[in-house]
């Protein structure tokens, strides 16, 4: 089966740009087709429309009356009108497809598109919280979490109601556009799983955004101050959901952003695919072996369950974070390892600046020509090779000679399908040239002798078959090299 490769787009950001690029206004009803041939080109499986829910008055609000901090935040640099502040899109004033965008009307043609170009369609599942607008705090207040009396981080709606509290990451300021859902409660659980059957029923899979919070032992912690009366739920809130979603739609994706080490927790729940921050932290911080080890260590069940990423809309855009050979490297790590992928939009462009998501414009730049012509040819180079779609194996570097550290820095990714031809992913991580073996388990590796071909490059080298099963592959690359070698039988 083909992992995943996931094109993220803003979409209230996206139809900005398309409409400002074509001189009309662009919704989902009428996306030029060039758009699907383009992402269908260059190998993309799924498209995540993030944002396609409406947001309100009062969480608009909150974001103009807090801009300058929201700017500061997230490092952002330019100027956006108050129009052009449109409010979180994770405080959601309503479970319907935003009218602005074009409509559930618009979804299902957008879909449609993308199924005739054999893609998929990825909608975020918004379920910790929802936004101050939402119709559910006037028609069953009883879901959220609440108080008689006024507590920190709560808002009260109304003279005469509760105190809701505000929706919250326990390590961090609580979100003060939303109010928190209380999974505690089974009303509160059924309404949601509704809402997840709703969505759907309009899609082929969801992000489930900060998915670990709901959690009933991180629940029962975080609002420990907040008691309710009834019993604590026996079972948890994801297996129960997703096995509902999954009685009438079998094949649907779940994806989950989760952070705290729960990532094997929520994969045994339930969930297709966890986010991989981990690897996204160490390639970061510039720890080539700790990367290493971390790719070699993980089962080959998690790792394969996993979704890597350099950027996305929470995250620092990339091009500002690494080198341009940094950047090349992390992002073959990153394209070439097992489990599903994500791209970012912006991220192909070279872009440097984060626009906050409470923003209906993508910032104005122009982007790093080096590292568009780098990503046209690696997606080329990845669309035409066993990555993603083969069998994959991430193989245990070892040193080229006594007192050489350097195959600490390496990654080393094999794939193959059953074809006589297969594929090498190599990445140097560190700050200088570096050198190892490689031991390939490709079957048969002795039968054929083998030409090897960087689809990145110029190196073109011929290898023994019996040498490589018997010695392993020697590698020699530059720092931050990032090489993708196709092997097929020399004739």
């Amino acid at each position: 089966m083909t992992s995943p490769l996931i094109f993220e787009l803003n979409v209230r950001c996206w139809l900005s740009a398309l409409s400002r690029r074509h001189g009309k206004l662009i919704t989902l009803k009428n996306i030029p087709s060039a758009e699907f041939d383009s992402w269908r080109a260059r190998g993309f499986t799924d498209v995540w429309l993030m944002g396609v829910f409406p947001t309100g008055p009062q969480s608009r609000q909150h974001a103009l009356e807090h801009r300058e901090s929201i700017l500061k935040d997230n490092g952002a640099i330019g100027t956006w009108s108050d129009d052009e502040v449109t409010g979180s899109p994770y405080a959601i004033a309503d479970f319907s497809i935003d009218p602005e965008i074009g409509g559930e009307t618009g979804l299902h043609h957008f879909r449609n598109q993308l199924h005739e170009v054999g893609m998929r369609l990825i909608l975020d599942a918004v379920c910790n919280h929802v936004g101050l607008d939402h119709r559910w705090l006037r028609e069953q207040p009883d879901v959220f979490v609440q108080s008689e009396e006024p507590m920190p981080e709560t808002w009260r709606p109304g003279k005469g109601a509760r105190w809701l509290a505000y929706g919250k990451d326990p390590h961090f300021p609580a979100w003060a556009d939303t109010i928190q859902l209380d999974y505690r409660k089974p009303q509160t659980r059924s309404a949601m799983i509704d809402v997840l059957k709703s969505i759907a029923a309009l899609c082929d899979g969801v992000r489930c955004d900060m998915a670990m919070l709901l959690l009933n032992d991180i629940f029962a912690k975080t609002w420990n101050d907040f008691p309710v009366a009834n019993a604590p739920p026996r079972e948890e809130f994801w297996s129960e959901a997703i096995r509902a979603v999954r009685e009438t739609r079998p094949g649907f994706l779940f994806f989950a952003e989760v952070y705290w080490d729960c990532e094997p927790r929520l994969q045994e729940l339930g969930f297709d695919y966890t986010y991989d921050k981990i690897l996204y932290d160490l390639l970061l911080q510039r720890e080539p072996v700790a990367v290493q080890r971390h790719l070699i260590r993980a089962s080959p069940s998690y790792l394969s369950r996993s979704l890597h990423f350099l950027e996305n809309h929470d995250e620092p855009r990339a091009a500002q974070l690494f080198s341009e050979q940094e950047h090349k490297a992390a992002a073959l790590v990153v394209l070439g390892s097992p489990g599903a992928r994500l791209v970012h939009g912006g991220q192909l462009e070279g872009w440097r600046i984060k626009t906050p998501v409470q923003f209906g414009r993508y910032a104005e730049e122009v982007g790093e020509p080096s590292l568009q012509a780098f990503y046209q040819k690696l997606l080329r180079a990845l669309a035409s090779s066993e990555v993603g779609s083969g069998t994959e194996t991430v193989l245990q570097p070892r040193c080229a000679w006594p007192e050489n550290a350097s195959a600490e820095c390496f990654i080393a990714v094999q794939w193959h399908s059953g074809k006589p031809a297969w594929d090498l992913v190599v990445v140097n991580l560190g700050a200088h040239r570096g050198q190892c073996y490689v031991t390939l388990t490709f079957p048969g590796l002795r039968n054929h002798n083998w030409e090897m071909v960087d689809r990145l490059g110029t190196e073109n080298y011929q290898r023994f078959g019996e040498d490589l099963e018997t010695n392993g592959l020697y590698l020699d690359v530059p720092a931050h090299g990032a090489q993708l070698f196709h092997f097929q039988p020399l004739r």
